[in-house]
């Protein structure tokens, strides 16, 4: 097991936050080391030019954080991004056709996008909800992300009625059988939780930036973030989300 900060993709997604406040974010999370940012859209550029350098990559959600723009839009997307630099990208899939059914279209919606990512040699995620489907769907779509090219499944957007649990995780592991790698996210926010799902087989941990402290020390996070006063200390509080 690696150390804990390199499973991290730090999330830096309130859409009301400024500049100064992301800057901030990127920042502490590139003294954490986390595995890389997720940051909005907007914020590619400005991740990059703050990373470059660092251990830490750059990663943007597509689509987000409700999955249902159409699949031409997610596509075009997917190439801006790439364009503009994301070595990584987590896309949101149409979770409501996740409940409808619509396999073809699940399918096909995360295969234009992976396509895009290939030929640009950008990492694709992909975001299922996990807390609007049942088990058998949960399977059905990683079985699809499988066969549709993506590189990672993942739990949650955190920004829904709840994020990863074991079980969802769990199944998206026995599904995969390491044809794709897994990433929970949403809710993980001390370093026992973190573990946990690591141990269990997750590649990549999705996680609000503000509790990059804690899950590294495993201290709560305001006292990691006093012990690091003058270090990666807290960059302001980020409610909701993650």
């Amino acid at each position: 097991m690696e150390p804990i900060n390199r499973y991290l993709d730090a999330a830096i997604l309130k859409p009301e936050m400024t500049e100064d406040e992301a800057k901030a974010a990127i920042a502490e999370s590139v003294q954490w080391k986390t595995k890389t940012v997720c940051v909005r859209p907007c914020d590619i550029a400005l991740a990059k030019r703050m990373t470059a350098g660092t251990e830490t990559g750059v990663s943007c959600v597509l689509a987000f954080p409700h999955g249902d723009t159409t699949t031409a839009v997610k596509a075009f997307e997917a190439g801006e991004y790439a364009r503009l630099g994301a070595d990584e990208i987590d896309m949101v899939a149409n979770y409501g056709k996740i409940r409808s059914h619509d396999w073809a279209y699940v399918e096909a919606d995360v295969r234009a996008v992976a396509e895009v990512c290939k030929k640009a040699g950008v990492g694709l995620k992909v975001i299922f909800e996990t807390c609007w489907l049942t088990g058998e769907e949960i399977a059905r779509t990683t079985e699809l992300c499988v066969k549709a090219g993506a590189d990672y499944v993942k739990t949650s957007t955190g920004f829904s009625t709840a994020g990863a649990t074991v079980e969802a995780v769990r199944v998206m592991l026995d599904t995969a059988k390491g044809r794709v790698k897994v990433k929970p996210s949403g809710g993980i926010r001390d370093r026992a939780t973190a573990v946990k799902y690591v141990e269990m087989g997750a590649e990549r941990l999705g996680t609000n930036y503000t509790a990059s402290a804690a899950l590294v020390t495993g201290e709560s996070g305001a006292a990691a973030n006093a012990a690091n006063a003058g270090g990666a200390g807290s960059a302001g509080a980020q409610k909701g989300g993650y």
